[in-house]
């Protein structure tokens, strides 16, 4: 998906949409609220309006463990929405209202985008907004997905994916990843950092649910180590023109075990995380300085203002100097300053 405007309507806050009804996860209710639901404009966060929508905005809500949710808005306030939200679900077969249904299909019609948090596919499932498109939900859970929506596509191990403006998200944290890569599409790597650093989570994780379904064994625990310093090692030289190679190297293994450890640990081919790592720092140069984009591209590591043009192409569907127009902030100087990826 292109990346958006961080701007709509003018200087209105991006509105999004949390749809409840009895059974929703109260852990994915917390996240989205967490997420978009706190103000933190005074750190440059650009404001959000988020609003509980429900069948009946005068009725609480029941949650597992006593909890209640008390809506403030009805579903014909999805009609305004940017976004809608689908939390999970404590029974993944609960039924959801047929209004509710009624509702998501109207906002995905409109061109709403619609995104579905652990078991909330199911409920995409229901409304049949999932029927020949792909979707993810936890791991555990994949075969109940296949075997009552079988006109879905379960992808097995992603965190999370999109089709044709409709995202799903793996179990439980992948919520908080999916959150957090919503907020960078429509406001930037940077704006998602910022509410990353106040979560004290991480900005984005790399690989696929794949890498938490097996148990780790002491050897995997010894290999975590050495990997982890690894990629912080990487992260410090992300400037120079790394391989594969030199991070099997620095390892202290050959480049077929390497993978073969890094891909089990993280669910992600080397290559592709120094990729993303690549991406996320080239994000950041476009969006604090005013650097000119062969020196965002060799900071980057990209080595060439063709190559980050591609794979800027290929992973946002938009270019460099577009993410720029759309995210930068106030130019500052691209000599000033000490960050480590701008050297």
């Amino acid at each position: 998906m292109a990346a958006q405007s961080r701007t709509r309507d003018g200087d209105r806050p991006y509105r999004v949409a949390l749809v409840a009804f009895p059974g929703i996860r109260a852990f994915d209710v917390s996240v989205i609220t967490e997420v978009w639901g706190a103000d933190r404009t005074d750190r440059g966060v650009p404001a959000f309006e988020l609003r509980r929508v429900a069948t009946d905005k005068t009725t609480p809500v029941p949650m597992r463990g006593g909890l209640t949710l008390l809506p403030d808005r009805s579903l014909t306030w999805l009609s305004r929405a940017d976004l809608v939200l689908i939390p999970g679900l404590d029974d993944h077969l609960t039924p959801a209202p047929a209004p509710v249904l009624d509702a998501l299909r109207r906002a995905h019609a409109r061109g709403t985008t619609l995104a579905a948090l652990c078991g909330g596919a199911f409920t995409l499932a229901q409304a049949g907004l999932l029927d020949g498109r792909r979707a993810i939900t936890h791991w555990n859970l994949a075969d109940l997905l296949r075997a009552h929506h079988p006109h879905v596509t379960v992808v097995p191990d992603a965190l999370f994916i999109e089709d044709d403006n409709i995202w799903t998200a793996a179990g439980t944290a992948a919520g908080i990843d999916l959150c957090l890569h919503l907020v960078r599409q429509a406001h930037g790597a940077e704006t998602a950092a910022t509410i990353a650093r106040s979560m004290v989570t991480a900005p984005f994780r790399t690989g696929t649910q794949a890498q938490f379904i097996e148990h780790p064994t002491p050897r995997a625990d010894r290999d975590a180590d050495t990997l982890a310093a690894v990629r912080e090692h990487a992260l410090r030289h992300l400037h120079e023109p790394l391989t594969v190679a030199d991070l099997a190297a620095h390892a202290g293994m050959s480049a077929r075990t390497f993978a073969r450890h890094f891909t089990a640990a993280t669910g992600t081919t080397p290559l592709r995380w120094l990729l993303d790592q690549r991406m996320a720092a080239a994000q950041k140069l476009l969006e604090r300085t005013d650097l000119p984009m062969p020196e965002v591209a060799r900071r980057a590591g990209f080595g060439s203002e063709v190559t980050m043009r591609q794979h800027f192409a290929s992973r946002l569907a938009t270019s460099p100097r577009a993410y720029r127009t759309a995210f930068s902030a106030a130019p500052v100087s691209g000599t000033a300053g000490s960050n480590p990826i701008a050297r």
